[in-house]
């Protein structure tokens, strides 16, 4: 009985884990370059009661053994980074990614983080960042008299200004790609960093070595697929309802067997 209340309790932690993941994929359904997770479980080791070949008659074999599972524990949370949809905002400074691949990101700390959100912004000297102010890396910088903008399909970033016939070449975005993507961790913001799970990261342009498109005016929606939350949070919200059952049901038991002797 008592391996019973430890089995339906590892399944109700198990089912809110599920329902936290599914709600903060939720929560994340417009957020730019968002990538959807999914928690993986494991069943917990058994107790073998009677092992294979063990039998009260000689001449008889057991066929199968006899074991109790101990339920079920969370081992990682997979991160799927399926390609979202492309969706067109008309703004310059906003850039699609259209394959594999991520924006390299200078953090405050000096260390590189790694995003799919390309709605870059101008800081006040004309540097190229993000809407949380990282830099850009490699750098790029802007004059204050910038009239036109270009980025082409393989990064390279252009730009006019004012009096000028011809555009010039600012610089070049520079990829990052790996063996294991569903690695990194995320540590919000939309950035991810290198981990030994993700292996090093392979750096290149867009359109060379399976690095994707860059696409100007155009951002990457979040890849989570609404209906298929939904229907998870229904079956999470079954299987906790039953292991919640399970405990009352092994409840209602124990009583009736502390009531026997009276």
């Amino acid at each position: 009985m008592n391996r019973a209340l430890r089995t339906a309790a590892t399944g109700m932690f198990a089912q809110q884990l599920n329902i936290d993941t599914i709600a903060h994929n939720l929560a994340n359904v417009n957020t730019t370059g968002f990538k959807k997770s999914r928690p993986e479980f494991q069943d917990l080791m058994y107790q073998t009661l009677k092992a294979t070949g063990v039998s009260e008659n000689p001449n008889l074999q057991q066929a199968s053994e006899l074991q109790v599972g101990n339920g079920s524990v969370p081992v990682a949370t997979a991160r799927s980074f399926a390609q979202g949809d492309i969706q067109p905002t008309q703004n310059k400074l906003d850039i699609a990614l259209q394959g594999e691949g991520f924006f390299q990101i200078r953090r405050p700390d000096g260390t590189l983080a790694y995003t799919r959100d390309g709605s870059f912004k101008m800081s006040g000297d004309g540097t190229l960042v993000t809407s949380q102010g990282y830099f850009v890396e490699p750098a790029v910088t802007f004059s204050s008299d910038t009239t036109e903008i270009t980025v082409s399909r393989d990064g390279t970033i252009e730009a006019k200004n004012a009096g000028d016939a011809e555009t010039t070449k600012l610089g070049q975005f520079e990829l990052a790609k790996f063996i294991n993507p569903a690695g990194l961790r995320a540590i919000g913001g939309d950035l991810y960093v290198e981990t030994g799970a993700s292996g090093a990261p392979i750096t290149g342009s867009a359109t060379n070595e399976g690095f994707g498109e860059v696409m100007q005016g155009y951002l990457e929606s979040s890849n989570v697929d609404v209906v298929e939350e939904m229907v998870g949070m229904i079956t999470a919200q079954r299987a906790y309802e039953i292991s919640a059952k399970t405990i009352k049901t092994v409840e209602d038991m124990l009583t009736v067997a502390t009531n026997v002797k009276r």
